[in-house]
């Protein structure tokens, strides 16, 4: 095989790594911003901006002492349309790992 292939190979390889990474956070956002909405209907509070924001991810380990990736994302919320309070959701490989809202948005 000439050179020229090799790293053509690879840098294929590299790309198609990189849009399954990206293709999952984008999925792991739209999967947060429906739990967002929900959270916001069942709370009768107003999702403010429309969206959640990466707030980071870290490691944690399972039950069986494998490692996952959580991720973080929050939100803004309002209960009369002035005041701002923030929720938050957390996901892992997809799944609703925890959602809560701040204390009151009055």
């Amino acid at each position: 095989m000439s050179d020229d292939l090799v790293v053509l190979i690879l840098a294929a390889a590299s790309l198609a790594g990189f849009y399954k990474i990206w293709q999952s956070a984008l999925d792991a956002r739209e999967t947060a911003n429906r739990i967002a909405r929900e959270t916001c209907s069942r709370a009768v509070v107003q999702l403010l901006d429309g969206t959640v924001a990466f707030s980071g991810f870290r490691l944690q380990r399972d039950r069986d002492g494998r490692r996952r990736l959580l991720r973080t994302y929050t939100f803004d919320y309002s209960g009369d349309g002035v005041a701002r309070a923030q929720g938050f959701v957390v996901l892992s490989r997809g799944r609703l790992e925890a959602v809560g809202l701040a204390g009151s948005a009055s």
